[in-house]
């Protein structure tokens, strides 16, 4: 994955569903939402077990479908055989980017969101690439 894309996500981007979100303070997608957050992004938290519950302040929703609004990214926190019907769902809302976080790779998953014009980000945390590619401050 180029750096020069990844920047241009970071930054274009303002408002990020998180897919698999986790209230537990020890899970990695705890953690990569509190610091998105603390990077200035809107970030949704979405999770059937937390629909309707708030998570580091925001309301969480069961499903993409569910969320009001334009969504620029969905960064997903599931295992690579569920980032399928993710991918699907990223399709149908008009999210711009498909997020696969590190350690999941679904390449039917990234040929069939990039074949319906999204940006597909495979393997990748924005936690790291953040400060990684010296975006101390990704929203503007």
């Amino acid at each position: 994955m180029n750096d020069q894309i990844i920047r241009d996500v970071l930054t274009n981007t303002k408002r990020i569903a998180l897919v698999g979100a986790s209230d537990r303070t020890d899970r990695p997608s705890y953690g990569v939402m509190k610091y998105l957050l603390d990077q200035g992004y809107e970030v949704i938290p979405v999770s059937p077990k937390l629909a309707g519950q708030t998570l580091l302040g925001q309301t969480a929703y069961a499903t993409l479908a569910e969320i009001p609004g334009k969504v620029d990214m969905v960064d997903v926190f599931r295992n690579a055989e569920a980032a399928w019907g993710v991918a699907q769902e990223a399709i149908a809302i008009g999210a711009n980017t498909l997020w696969l976080q590190q350690g999941i790779i679904n390449e039917q998953a990234a040929v069939l969101a990039r074949d319906a014009g999204l940006t597909v980000i495979m393997d990748r945390c924005p936690k790291i690439e953040i400060p990684r590619l010296g975006l101390t401050r990704a929203v503007q």
